[in-house]
């Protein structure tokens, strides 16, 4: 009975843990997501900024 116990709790923690991982996962790929999609921003805008100094200076 003791060992059916043990196990109950080990196999309810694993889960916890678990869940806590793929959660923590989610919000890491959500957070990448919005910092690649702002790196692809500020390069779009710098180069339009170059593109029009270069063109400027002509």
């Amino acid at each position: 009975m003791r060992n059916m116990v043990w196990v109950v709790a080990v196999v309810a923690g694993v889960l916890v843990l678990l869940g806590l991982l793929l959660e923590a996962v989610r919000w890491l790929i959500i957070i990448g997501a919005v910092a690649l999609l702002a790196v692809i921003v500020l390069a779009f805008v710098k180069g339009r900024r170059a593109m029009n100094a270069s063109s400027g200076r002509h």
